[in-house]
């Protein structure tokens, strides 16, 4: 069984003990998504329009951690003008414990 949820803007195609890095959620032990857009079987489809109602999706928080530096570097030719500027974003890390379809 697996499912598609929405979470931080971004789509990730989840089933039950897939670890996940997700955008960076408030520091707490659990997290149920309710925002599922698709869920299957294998054999059954179900579509949300846009949210599939009677899914959601639990998972446990193992972690919050930072990406790697990403260097933003701006310049205007011949003007004397350049900016350095560094960014690291912080990422949740989560397990994905079961899926439940009502």
């Amino acid at each position: 069984m697996y499912a598609v949820i929405e979470t931080g803007g971004k789509q990730y195609r989840v089933s039950e003990g897939d670890v996940l890095k997700i955008e960076k959620i408030e520091n707490k032990k659990s997290v149920t998504f309710n925002t599922v857009l698709m869920v299957s079987d294998g054999k059954k489809y179900s579509f949300g329009n846009p949210f599939v109602s009677s899914a959601k999706v639990s998972a446990d928080v193992l972690g919050n951690e930072k990406d790697r530096k990403v260097l933003v570097f701006k310049q205007k030719p011949r003007k004397g003008y350049r900016k350095l500027r560094g960014h690291r974003q912080q990422h949740t890390i989560i397990k994905i414990k079961n899926i439940e379809v009502k």
